[in-house]
């Protein structure tokens, strides 16, 4: 894909000089080749097929009563996946066409909290790709050099009103707390994740990710006791366990951090090249004060032109009244 084309065209969006989503073009076609493709295989049945050469290994990495317990029970056997589909906010999904704009992904997966996006072509039964905010900060990472780059990505944290959420609204767990309030809160809150502060409550001291869950069922000290184990107890556990395995996962470093004078370009470059999703702001005396997800900064770049998605949303599933999300 032009990188230049691609987000001039999106940098146009952002400054309210752009009239209709057909102004913008069709760049998504061109990130699906880039990132490449893929097809789920289906049996005669319907049933999709899975198997990989790893899929033993990984079976073999899994036990302790906990999981077992999980596979064992009645609602683990009969709960299928069509019982589930309907809990989400759109279902099956929300998909993009390969003849969808750059603008109408951006808006997807900022303004409207999608966090990836299956691309699919009309009547097709295979899905060409899936996008996602970490793609669309890799591509971003790939425009600096760029005039319009620089000149928005030289702008300060503050400049561009981020952090957007005050300090005092930041979602987070003391080290002491158990991790199963970790994983509550985000799902109660709507968040992605969540740091760990230390026991003064102004220091992060980790971070804790929505997927980290799977390590209560993959970590054996952590499957024994995930009732009481702490937060803190949790991350020296999960480390233990990546170390073990031989695994890389930003779990394994320090918080990544960065301050309000910081530019965008900065903290961008940062987030790509660590290949997480948020990064916390922090003052001279290295107390938190706020964080940044990928979303608020794809939610600066671009602007929601008036009646822009009109009948988009038409024969999309509505928000059910037990939505989990």
């Amino acid at each position: 894909m032009n990188c230049s084309s691609a987000w001039q065209q999106s940098d146009a969006a952002a400054n309210g000089t752009t009239g209709s989503g057909n102004g913008i073009g069709s760049p998504v076609s061109n990130l699906v080749s880039r990132l490449g493709s893929f097809t789920f295989k289906r049996t005669s049945s319907g049933r999709v097929e899975t198997t990989t050469d790893s899929e033993s290994d990984e079976s073999a990495s899994v036990g302790g009563s906990f999981f077992e317990t999980l596979t064992s029970s009645e609602f683990y056997k009969n709960t299928k996946v069509g019982d589930i589909s309907g809990s989400f906010r759109w279902a099956p999904f929300l998909a993009l066409q390969m003849s969808d704009t750059f603008l109408t992904m951006l808006l997807l997966l900022s303004k409207y909290r999608m966090k990836s996006l299956p691309v699919v072509e009309v009547g097709g039964d295979k899905i060409e790709n899936i996008i996602t905010q970490s793609s669309v900060m890799h591509m971003l990472a790939e425009c600096v050099g760029l005039p319009w780059f620089e000149s928005w990505g030289t702008k300060k944290l503050s400049e561009l009103g981020l952090p957007i959420m005050k300090p005092s609204k930041l979602v987070k767990v003391n080290e002491d707390q158990p991790v199963l309030k970790a994983f509550q809160l985000m799902r109660e809150k709507g968040v992605g994740g969540l740091p760990v502060m230390d026991t003064s409550g102004a220091k992060a001291i980790g971070n804790i990710s929505i997927r980290d869950v799977q390590y209560l069922l993959t970590a054996p000290k952590i499957y024994k006791e995930h009732r009481t184990i702490t937060t803190k107890d949790f991350l020296t556990a999960v480390r233990h366990h990546l170390q073990e395995q031989h695994e890389a996962s930003p779990l394994l470093h320090d918080v990544i951090t960065c301050k309000k004078d910081d530019t965008i370009k900065d903290i961008m470059l940062k987030l790509d090249s660590q290949k997480i999703h948020r990064i916390y702001v922090v003052d001279d005396k290295g107390n938190t004060e706020g964080v940044i997800t990928l979303r608020d900064i794809i939610s600066k770049l671009v602007h929601e032109p008036r009646h822009y998605f009109g009948d988009f949303f038409d024969g999309v599933v509505p928000l059910p009244a037990n939505s989990t999300v």
